[in-house]
């Protein structure tokens, strides 16, 4: 008789905790419907319901319902008819400040007071990405903009945080024009995406933008006729033409949930413990305008500029369908004779490109080493596949 109310005990047990256990497998499966959502929205606003559905196998009425949940607690907002219903994520917050620049404006107390605050609690790794990129931009700003102001703009979904920091000054692309004695300002974004320099070196190390524009999912900066923009994911930067006015607009955007840390950045691009900046990749694409193509050593001298700073040097191709012979000699074999402590890293490159830069290594007579001071051997990208 006591074995028997003992397994009646048990029996409920194990009846209780099936039930628990389906109960959290059903929670753990609507969260990962409504995260699903979350993340896809903006690239399906109008049809969300429908991607949903076919991606869980699950019906549209159910997707709906999921729909609703995020919509009651105003993590999205709807409009539109019931045929046209479109959806996209709710500000959580829409915060603006303008800052007088004085000689006691400091971006560590901005950040401490107000911009920490504001974009709330995260994980470590998301807060430490905001702090050196706001701090890192801010600064710029308020030393070299020539502004009497700087505005920051955040906005906060429940994916994406945003920031924007403007102000009315000079220009940066204008100031490093000035500053390099540069016949046009679309040569100064060559020399940001290249990292390591500063119009005021006694104060800054020229890194800031650079490894800024690599931590954030994407990361542009807008000042007079040019457009500068770099996204997490890509391995081009691009140049557009624009009209932007007088200042800079710098915009940042970084998902709430990344795994993207500071310091694996820091790594990509350092060698030796005392992580020192050594390595960069130059968008060789940047230093071609319009439909003029690489082809003298002029522009090649370009792109060389500075990186002799560096120890390793990847010179991305990508995007290029061919160069010219001098374009290639001079970086490969002048270039390289000089400066025989870089290591240079041709990457992305098509057959054509590729063909220019092997025989401007063989006239140099280095091509196949791969030691530091010399080109390394590299694959190119068939510029047409086999049948």
């Amino acid at each position: 008789m006591v074995i028997d109310k003992l397994e009646n005990v048990k029996n409920k047990l194990d009846n209780n905790l099936s039930g628990a256990l389906k109960m959290v497998r059903i929670r753990a499966r609507g969260e990962e419907i409504r995260r699903y959502i979350l993340e896809n929205i903006e690239n399906h606003p109008n049809d969300i319901s429908k991607v949903t559905a076919d991606h869980f196998k699950i019906t549209r009425q159910a997707v709906n319902l999921h729909l609703h949940k995020l919509t009651l607690e105003k993590t999205l907002t709807t409009s539109g008819a019931t045929r046209n219903h479109s959806y996209k994520l709710a500000p959580l917050v829409e915060w603006r400040r303008t800052y007088e620049i004085t000689p006691d404006l400091s971006e560590g107390d901005v950040w401490a007071k107000d911009i920490k605050l504001v974009l709330g609690q995260q994980p470590e790794n998301v807060t430490d990405i905001w702090q050196y990129g706001f701090t890192e931009m801010f600064n710029n700003a308020k030393d070299h903009s020539e502004s009497p102001t700087i505005t920051v703009l955040i906005s906060k979904t429940a994916m994406l945080s945003e920031m924007a920091i403007t102000d009315s000054g000079i220009g940066i692309f204008r100031k490093i024009q000035q500053a390099l004695n540069l016949v046009d300002e679309r040569h100064a974004i060559l020399e940001l995406a290249k990292g390591k320099f500063t119009t005021d070196p006694n104060r800054h190390t020229g890194e800031g933008i650079f490894f800024t524009s690599r931590m954030f999912d994407s990361f542009d900066i807008l000042s007079g006729n040019c457009f500068f923009t770099h996204k997490i994911g890509t391995r081009e930067d691009f140049l557009l033409e624009a009209q932007g006015g007088i200042g800079t607009y710098v915009w940042m955007n970084l998902s709430n949930h990344t795994c993207r840390t500071s310091k694996e950045i820091f790594d990509q691009y350092s060698s030796g413990e005392d992580y020192g900046f050594t390595k960069t990749v130059v968008p060789v694409k940047l230093a071609e305008y319009g439909d003029d193509k690489l082809i003298s050593r002029s522009q090649a001298k370009r792109v060389l500029s500075r990186v002799e700073l560096f120890q390793t040097v990847m010179l991305d191709f990508e995007g290029l369908d061919t160069i010219g012979q001098s374009f290639a000699d001079e970086i490969f074999r002048v270039f390289q004779n000089q400066h025989p402590q870089v290591h240079l890293i041709p990457i992305n490159m098509s057959e054509n490109v590729g063909q220019m830069v092997r025989r401007a290594l063989i006239d140099s007579q280095i091509y196949g080493l791969a030691t530091p001071g010399t080109v390394e051997p590299f694959p190119v990208k068939p510029d047409k596949q086999p049948d």
